[in-house]
């Protein structure tokens, strides 16, 4: 069956000489693996290893076949090109972070349109702003569960799963009710370590309702470039 879907890269292993396994997010289907030929190849055309870069959004018509885990792409285009990524070292620092951290959240292999839609227009929305970006990931992470089941609404619902108990739980509860309640382009003060705590505790609720998260290992270098 062919299926025409959008999609967001999460990332791709090297398979054989040439080709790449790429993991998609898919607005019809859900995560997909799919094999893609010749990527690697002196000879490719058109540059095909740029479509799958990490968080890249896709036009796609996708083979779907029930008797196989890894599929097949037909044709596969740049649904809308970001500008400001790779020229940017803090916006491209956040992009690694965050797409190690959807890796290991994204797991369902069915449609979920409010969450990709979230999704797609968060990355659209970041690629545009051009100042005072530095709480988008946090932003973004706070309000990436209400779409995934284990949301929440405000800051208390989260520390009270976490039964974090710190003095300065108060001024951090303020903090991401802030966060919750603005839009990407909103101007909130934080200072780093305010920002690390947040963070902290973001890790360690997705920690506590995703199985296997594990630890970020970008998450080092994120910080050390957001302390400048």
């Amino acid at each position: 069956m062919l299926i025409k879907t959008k999609g967001i890269v999460l990332g791709s292993i090297k398979y054989k000489e040439s080709s790449i396994i790429v993991r998609i997010y898919t607005e019809a289907l859900g995560l997909r693996s799919y094999i893609i030929h010749g990527v690697r190849s002196s000879k490719s055309k058109n540059n095909k290893a740029a479509l799958y870069r990490p968080l890249t959004l896709l036009d796609m018509e996708v083979y779907e076949r029930g008797n196989t885990e890894i599929q097949k792409v037909a044709d596969a285009r740049i649904s809308r090109p970001f500008f400001s990524f790779q020229s940017n070292i803090y916006k491209s620092t956040i992009l690694i972070f965050l797409t190690e951290v959807l890796s290991k959240l994204l797991k369902e292999e069915e449609s979920n349109d409010a969450l990709f839609t979230f999704l797609e227009q968060s990355l659209i929305a970041f690629d545009q702003i051009e100042a005072h970006f530095s709480n988008f990931h946090l932003q973004f992470l706070l309000k990436l569960p209400l779409h995934m089941g284990f949301g929440f609404s405000k800051a208390s619902e989260m520390i009270e799963q976490l039964q974090a108990v710190r003095t300065e739980d108060k001024q951090i509860e303020g903090a991401i009710n802030m966060l919750l309640d603005s839009s990407y382009t909103a101007a909130i003060p934080l200072n780093h370590k305010t920002r690390s705590t947040i963070l902290d505790y973001l890790l360690k609720y997705f920690q506590l309702h995703m199985h296997n998260f594990g630890t970020v290992k970008s998450l080092a270098i994120l910080q050390e470039v957001l302390s400048d």
